[in-house]
């Protein structure tokens, strides 16, 4: 069985974004993803870093996959707790539920923001918005 962590967030909302994605394999990190989003919503970036995360699975093609954030909102609306009501989500709301269908077997967990491996998708993101927004360091030679 996979779990991957996904994480997104904005710098400003809206504003520079990115997403990092974890994946796991009994307990061991295999792979880390992150991507740049440009100027995008905070619950945008989260929606792509679930897209993301489920694309991975998906490629990896394991039939149990749990998927695991930090966005109450996106979790609740996966599930159908809550209502899609932004149409700037509803597409990738569609997305999402439409790649999730391709895994035999799934669920989609909220944790808190302390979580370790959400805390180092966190730390992920922030670094490739770094990069991409001019804030990075470059190593001394």
């Amino acid at each position: 069985m996979l779990r991957i962590y996904s994480d997104g967030g904005a710098r400003g909302n809206p504003g520079p974004s990115a997403c990092a994605v974890i994946v796991t394999r009994d307990g061991n990190i295999i792979r880390e993803i992150t991507e740049f989003l440009g100027e995008s919503t905070n619950n945008y970036a989260e929606y792509r870093g679930l897209i993301a995360a489920i694309r991975e699975a998906v490629r990896i093609g394991d039939d149990t996959v749990e998927f695991i954030m930090d966005s109450e909102l996106v979790v609740k609306q996966m599930k159908g707790e809550y209502k899609v009501r932004s149409e700037s989500l509803k597409d990738l709301h569609r997305d999402a539920m439409s790649l999730i269908s391709q895994i035999k077997t799934s669920s989609i967990i909220h944790v808190r923001r302390e979580d370790p491996m959400i805390s180092r998708a966190d730390a992920l993101l922030n670094i490739e918005l770094d990069i991409r927004t001019g804030n990075g360091r470059c190593p001394r030679s």
